[in-house]
């Protein structure tokens, strides 16, 4: 940039043909620096959007794919990312699916951030709750986000990527909340469920009080359920510690559990680290040869 100015500078002191020539030269330097820096970009995704009717509106996906895909021999399981905008969770649970490919020869995932738009109306549940209906005036929407997710998403993924029947849910948070709606009331939905600190505080605790009915009522056969938590609000910890205990009590003997919870870690870095311990759990068996 400090070569240009000069240039810039010294075109003062020339001639008009002078000047066109540096003029000329200087526009030769732009051309190659934008050049250059196009040629050293790289692109670790694809963008698409969806249009859903549940939800009466398009919905981008950040879209993840694995090295060398599509392979003919493999298929690809799949993790769906709340908060999987490209400024929130997408970019650096992408960075631990490639290392643990790397580094354990994970199976090849295809990742799928889902893109927000009001993550406190789709992750939310209707609440009577009239402090909690003036702080998030559009609660309520959950049951049209998981439509969305098993009459819309899951079936566009189908039809247009090559993807298996493992999938993996990743929520935090209210996203947490989300997960653990899904996991009570249809969790043939997803094969895996990450859940970090699940917002169960949400509607006066209501659907934590029912977590044991609820999973009396569902089969957990081949679904393998991880939730963690960090050293937040002691409510969040009681309900994603409940949760557990719940599920160990009444999810039946098919059910694979485990539960972490990590002391250093606070509610804005509990979510790297969990999948971090989360796909090491997974995934920490396969090592390379």
């Amino acid at each position: 940039m400090r070569f240009v100015i000069d240039i810039v500078a010294y075109s003062s002191y020339q001639s008009k043909d002078q000047m066109r020539l540096t003029i000329q030269l200087l526009f030769a330097i732009l051309l190659f620096s934008i050049s250059a820096v196009a040629q050293s970009s790289f692109t670790i995704g694809e963008i698409q959007t969806i249009e859903s009717k549940h939800l009466g509106e398009s919905r981008t996906l950040n879209i993840y794919l694995p090295k060398g895909y599509p392979n003919d021999t493999v298929s690809y399981q799949t993790i769906y990312l709340l908060d999987g905008s490209a400024d929130e969770d997408f970019l650096h649970i992408v960075g631990l699916v490639q290392f643990f490919d790397l580094q354990f020869q994970a199976p090849p995932t295809i990742v799928v951030g889902i893109a927000n738009v009001d993550r406190k109306r789709d992750f939310t549940f209707p609440t009577t709750d009239k402090s909690l209906q003036k702080d998030y005036p559009t609660t309520g929407g959950s049951a049209n986000f998981i439509a969305f997710l098993k009459d819309e998403l899951q079936p566009y993924l189908s039809a247009n990527y090559k993807v298996n029947t493992e999938r993996i849910l990743i929520g935090q948070s209210l996203g947490g909340l989300l997960a653990t709606e899904i996991l009570l009331k249809d969790p043939s939905l997803f094969t895996k469920y990450l859940i970090v600190s699940p917002s169960l505080w949400w509607d006066n605790e209501s659907m934590y009080q029912q977590m044991g009915d609820l999973i009396k009522k569902q089969k957990y056969k081949g679904i393998e359920v991880i939730v963690s938590v960090g050293k937040e609000h002691p409510m969040m910890i009681k309900e994603a510690a409940g949760l557990y205990e719940a599920l160990t009590l009444e999810g039946g003997k098919d059910l694979k559990l485990d539960y972490q919870y990590f002391e250093k870690e606070d509610h804005a870095t509990v979510l790297h680290v969990s999948i971090y311990q989360a796909f090491k759990a997974l995934y920490g068996q396969l090592e390379r040869d």
